[in-house]
């Protein structure tokens, strides 16, 4: 049995939405307020208004009319036509095309120099031969410089993370954490933390953040770097059910170890 398609309709504006449409023709959800892309079985009333409720119900948006939304929309949906770096109007298939790149160079771990110096060149030469020079010159509208790269990656980055955060608000049950303090190529320690969740009776496993410990890897310091995550997503430990570090003694004091300092805070975690 094939999985039901939802479709986007201009009523759903009222909630704080736009969409997109994916390569594969399905529509997303998207909010004009927080930029959380949501799935395409989000496409629904329900859904869209418990989002916004969760996410927006209880600040400056709470009041906000129709109208007001349908103005929202229609500058959000101007300003995703502009690049990043300019105010020139540009297509959104040229736009497309270079975030889809953006995302195959950090995939693939590779310098973001590599699209102006390699990549384009690349696409040049051979829609040259094989197209002739009229799609040469469409392809080389596509911006692909360093910084672009950047912004592009950059963007990707906190859309991924606003949709997790937005996954982790709706979800109905508790979730949990997983944190791990490692020391990267420069010696600094970094703090990577990951989370299990569930999301449409599926539980799913995600990468929250990596934050450097720019003081110490001292358990307060450890607790304080989580709680100003938390606080800057609109997330509390009493949405979270249980934590598990590594074998670090500044995890693992009984009185003073990050889990100690989390139980007291939140007695019910495990």
């Amino acid at each position: 049995m094939s999985k039901k398609i939802s479709k986007w309709s201009d009523e759903y504006v009222q909630h704080g939405f736009t969409y997109i449409t994916e390569p594969d023709g399905n529509q997303r959800p998207q909010c004009t307020i927080c930029d959380a892309k949501l799935s395409n079985s989000s496409l629904a009333p329900a859904k869209l208004k418990d989002h916004f409720l969760k996410m927006h119900g209880v600040g400056k948006y709470k009041n906000t009319t129709l109208a007001e939304f349908k103005i929202k929309r229609a500058r959000y949906d101007e300003k995703a036509t502009l690049p990043v770096f300019g105010f020139v109007p540009i297509d959104k298939p040229i736009l497309t095309a270079s975030y889809e790149v953006a995302y195959l160079i950090a995939k693939q771990g590779k310098p973001h120099t590599i699209g102006e110096k390699l990549v384009k060149p690349a696409a040049l030469k051979m829609a040259n031969i094989m197209l002739g020079k009229a799609a040469e010159n469409k392809l080389s509208q596509i911006p692909l410089s360093n910084d672009t790269i950047s912004k592009r990656i950059d963007k990707m980055s906190d859309d991924i993370l606003a949709q997790i955060i937005s996954d982790l608000i709706l979800s109905p049950a508790k979730f949990s954490l997983q944190l791990d303090e490692t020391t990267d190529v420069a010696s600094l320690s970094q703090l990577a933390v990951f989370v299990r969740y569930v999301k449409e009776d599926v539980i799913k496993e995600d990468f929250l953040f990596c934050q450097p410990l720019t003081t110490s890897t001292k358990a307060i310091d450890v607790k304080k770097l989580v709680d100003n995550f938390f606080r800057n997503n609109d997330l509390s430990w009493d949405m979270v059910c249980a934590i598990c570090s590594d074998g670090a003694p500044a995890m693992l004091g009984r009185k003073s170890g990050f889990g100690a300092l989390v139980k007291a805070d939140a007695p019910h975690i495990t």
